[in-house]
């Protein structure tokens, strides 16, 4: 039988999430729409302001990182890069001074750049450290999470934190090594998605629509089109190589001789293929150089 994200998350206790910007406030909302109970989550934020309109609009505790990582077996660790190592000094000295058993509270990041071992080597010895990278989407409940499980995570506590994320979209689990094309595909990918229904919007103006119409248009085809491919690659034949899905259904909106195919001819000539790839390619590379050891 498969489990939903809510009974499977209804084993853990407290989940406190460090920092209330837009990832922690996405993951707060899909967990309690996921049914987690407000009294069972805690946010740690510094920033008055922005503490209140959690605690106002979400009615859970936001208190001190002392006090939520105290009382979490799961600490989320939402803050960005820059601020983890300070955030992350305070949150090693409550572990410490707790003296409890390291091993049964995870602790997951999702700041960009910074490996498993970081955290590990600043953690209590044997403590579980689970890597993720969401994106922009999860904001609405349709991102998608790519985790890498350190040493010392087991088996169940990977699933407690698939679960998680779960509430805020897809999850896939892949080698750390895979990290920065992760980061390059999905975690930039949203921006590269805007680029191209501007690009579109733009083009729809320039051939006689108005804006306003244009964009309905455009918006509405990109989410159409990625539901049908969603579509198909859940039904494929397991030994279907996924990316064929993708080729299948642009044949199949292509009439020889068409509309479509001359527009697609324009594209390939004006190297849309390479551009992608560059763009990749130069994404993954800044995420190797942002990457703190």
């Amino acid at each position: 039988m498969r489990v939903g994200p809510s009974e499977m998350l209804s084993g853990m206790a407290r989940i406190a999430i460090i920092g209330g910007g837009s990832i922690g406030e996405a993951l707060l909302a899909g967990l309690l729409r996921a049914g987690r109970q407000a009294k069972d989550l805690v946010v740690a934020e510094r920033m008055p302001e922005r503490a209140t309109y959690l605690s106002e609009t979400y009615s859970t505790l936001v208190t001190s990182i002392a006090d939520a990582v105290g009382t979490a077996s799961c600490v989320v660790v939402a803050v960005k890069p820059g601020d983890v190592e300070s955030v992350l000094g305070e949150m090693a000295r409550v572990a410490t001074a707790a003296g409890s058993d390291t091993a049964e509270q995870v602790f997951v990041t999702v700041a960009a750049g910074i490996p498993l071992a970081y955290f590990e080597s600043k953690l209590p010895v044997g403590t579980p450290v689970v890597r993720a990278m969401p994106n922009a989407a999860a904001l609405v409940g349709a991102g998608i999470t790519a985790l890498s499980k350190g040493r010392f995570v087991t088996d169940p506590q990977l699933e407690e934190v698939s679960a998680l994320f779960a509430s805020v979209g897809s999850v896939l689990t892949v080698p750390e090594s895979h990290m920065d094309a992760v980061t390059a595909v999905s975690g930039s990918g949203p921006a590269y998605f805007f680029l191209m229904v501007e690009a579109l919007v733009d083009a729809g103006v320039a051939a006689g629509l108005s804006r306003e119409v244009a964009t309905a248009l455009t918006a509405q085809t990109m989410a159409g089109s990625a539901a049908m491919l969603i579509d198909r690659m859940n039904s494929a034949p397991q030994e279907t190589l996924p990316d064929a899905t993708a080729a299948q259904l642009r044949a199949t909106v292509t009439s020889p001789g068409g509309t479509t195919a001359a527009a697609l001819r324009e594209l390939e000539r004006g190297g849309l293929r390479h551009a992608v790839d560059a763009a990749v390619q130069a994404a993954k590379k800044r995420s190797e150089q942002l990457r703190i050891t």
